[in-house]
C-alpha cells in the first residue's frame, strides 16, 4: 500500500513539474521584454558584423584616393600569378606616375590631392571589372591586367593615357598641363609579385628617363638555349 501511495505521489509530481515547465516556457515565449532583448542582441551581432566588414574594407584602401593600397594590390598579384600558372594565361601588370606632380604641387598648393583623385576616378571608371587599380606610393598606381597579352596590355595602357588627357585637369590645376608615363610588363615564369613589380619599375624608371608622357614595355628575356651538340 505505501508503494502504491508513493508511486501516486510521484506520478503527480512529475506531473506538476512539467506543467510547471510548460507553464514558464509559455510565459518565456510571451515575455515583451525577452522578445525586445533578443531583437536588441541579433541587431548587435549585425552591427557588429557590419563594422567588421568595413573595417577590413578600409584597410585594403588608400584613404585618400579609395582605390587598393599597395600592400592588398601586392597581394592580388601574387593571387594572379598562381592563377596564370594553374591557367597558363599571361596577363600584365603596369604602373603608372603622374610626372609633374610636384609641379602641380608648387604652383597650386593642395591641389595634388584633387589631381590623384581625379587620376583614380577616371582610371577605375574606364578598366574593366576584372582589373585591379591601386595606388603604390605618392604619385604611382598600379594595374594588374589579367587574361592580357603584353601587347593588348599596350593598347589598354594608350586608351587610359588618352582617357587621362582628356581629364578637365584645368579644373584642379589651372595652367599645368598633368601629363602620366607608364612601365608595362608581363609575368614570366619564376615571378613572384615583388619581381613584377621591380621589372614594372625598371620599365617605368626608362620611361621617365625617355620624357614625360612616355610609355616602356619590358619583358623577362627567355633563357639561352644551346642547340650545338655536345662533343
Amino acid at each position: 500500500m505505501d508503494v502504491y501511495l508513493k508511486h501516486i505521489a510521484g506520478k503527480h509530481a512529475s506531473q506538476s513539474c512539467h506543467e510547471m515547465d510548460a507553464s514558464m516556457n509559455k510565459e518565456h515565449v510571451d515575455c515583451p521584454n525577452c522578445a525586445a532583448l533578443g531583437a536588441q542582441l541579433a541587431e548587435r551581432d549585425r552591427l557588429v558584423a557590419q563594422l567588421t566588414a568595413q573595417m577590413d574594407e578600409m584597410n585594403q584602401r588608400d584613404l585618400l584616393t579609395g582605390v587598393l593600397n599597395r600592400r592588398t594590390l601586392s597581394a592580388l598579384l601574387q593571387d594572379e600569378l598562381h592563377r596564370s600558372y594553374r591557367t597558363g594565361q599571361p596577363f600584365c601588370f603596369a604602373i603608372i606616375i603622374i610626372d609633374n606632380l610636384d609641379e602641380v604641387r608648387a604652383r597650386h598648393g593642395s591641389a595634388d590631392a584633387l589631381v590623384l583623385k581625379m587620376m583614380a576616378d577616371a582610371s577605375t571608371k574606364l578598366l574593366r571589372i576584372l582589373d585591379r587599380f591601386g595606388r603604390m606610393s605618392e604619385g604611382e598606381f598600379g594595374i594588374i591586367l589579367p587574361a592580357t597579352w603584353l601587347e593588348q596590355g599596350g593598347v589598354a595602357i594608350k586608351r587610359l593615357k588618352k582617357t587621362l588627357a582628356e581629364c578637365a585637369w584645368d579644373s584642379v590645376a589651372p595652367g599645368s598641363e598633368v601629363t602620366f608615363s607608364v612601365g608595362l610588363t608581363t609575368n614570366a615564369p619564376g615571378d613572384t609579385s615583388d619581381i613584377m613589380i621591380s621589372r614594372a619599375e625598371d620599365a617605368l624608371a626608362q620611361a621617365s628617363a625617355a620624357g614625360p608622357d612616355s610609355v616602356v614595355q619590358l619583358e623577362e628575356p627567355l633563357p639561352s638555349i644551346n642547340l650545338e651538340d655536345d662533343d
